[in-house]
């Protein structure tokens, strides 16, 4: 298995969906739910974030191919979607692009089950998640490519669902500076993950760059 394709896409899937920085807006979404429910409606997230990624990952390549469009040019749009990500997190901010716009966040509060929307799709499960799935998917070679995917993915994923889980014991530890901290630093780690991605597209698609 190639752990250090693994510990990518774990960097990845952490940098752009962050637990840490999107603990507060799970705490504001379930702030009327008792401590079982919100641990309740974390397994919920975390069940809807696992499917729509492995549906990501499984068939995405698949659904670019019936719209007829190549990897390679969904590299280069993911790329700049994550970069704009990026920007968003290093300036403290939150992008409408991954979060959403502000029509939609008027609906939080009036959601039948935050667990689906918002906070699954598009908080977590946006469209920078979804390219870098995608673009993953299809760098991922052999078994060993697959397996290291899995590993990476899985990995992230046990991770977000311990954060949701203990998400009422995690907000008396966690002060809003680790929290903004954390973002900027995910947004490095973010852009750098960006860059790569809009490089490798532009090599493909322009051989004569390399």
């Amino acid at each position: 298995m190639d752990f250090a394709f693994a510990a990518k896409v774990f960097a990845a899937l952490f940098a752009i969906m962050n637990p840490i920085a999107n603990l507060p807006i799970f705490l504001s979404l379930t702030s009327d739910m008792s401590q079982s429910e919100q641990r309740r409606t974390g397994i919920l997230v975390v069940a809807t974030v696992s499917v729509g990624s492995l549906v990501s990952v499984v068939a995405g390549s698949a659904i670019l191919g019936f719209f007829g469009l190549d990897v390679d040019h969904f590299r280069l749009a993911g790329g700049l979607i994550v970069l704009l990500i990026a920007l968003s997190m290093l300036h403290g901010g939150e992008s409408a692009t991954h979060g959403g716009s502000g029509e939609e966040k008027a609906t939080f509060n009036t959601a039948s089950n935050v667990a689906f929307y918002p906070m699954a799709i598009p908080i977590l499960l946006g469209p920078g998640t979804i390219s870098a799935l995608i673009v993953y998917s299809h760098e991922a070679h052999g078994a060993g490519g697959y397996l290291a995917l899995g590993a990476g993915l899985a990995t992230f994923l046990i991770l977000l669902a311990a954060t949701l889980i203990s998400a009422p014991y995690l907000a008396h530890i966690l002060s809003p500076t680790v929290m903004s901290v954390t973002k900027r630093l995910m947004g490095m780690v973010l852009a750098a993950i960006a860059m790569e991605m809009l490089v490798a597209s532009l090599r493909s698609l322009f051989p004569g760059l390399a």
